[in-house]
């Protein structure tokens, strides 16, 4: 069973900027080999992808976040990350890890993020 730990989020005014890290206990081995995403659930909405990074490097964004947002991981510490700059009031939700290996998908608890006008 894998499991994630996000932390990072917190409270942060519009244009600032947070990390949000993601550790996941799997050995560097498997972590090369999973692909890992952001995801967020804002009151009312539905999840939605945030970012994608797959096992050769290759990511992807929402065009919501595209040029604000950059994911990245270290294999060394099995950790994921999402750079968040120039956050945005609707930038604000909860933010989920996720990983994906095999046909199976695994979660985080979330963190919340919220951005003040």
């Amino acid at each position: 069973q894998v499991q994630l730990v996000e932390s990072g989020g917190g409270l942060v005014q519009a244009g600032g900027s947070l990390r949000l890290s993601c550790v996941a206990s799997v050995s560097r081995f498997s972590f090369n080999f999973m692909e890992w995403g952001w995801y967020r659930q804002a009151p009312g909405k539905q999840r939605e992808v945030v970012a994608r990074i797959r096992p050769g490097g290759t990511t992807e964004y929402a065009d919501s976040v595209k040029g604000r947002f950059t994911i990245s991981r270290d294999s060394a510490k099995t950790t994921v990350y999402l750079q968040m700059n120039s956050l945005k009031p609707e930038d604000t939700a909860i933010y989920y890890c996720a990983a994906f290996a095999g046909g199976d998908d695994y979660w985080g608890q979330g963190t919340q993020v919220t951005v003040s006008s």
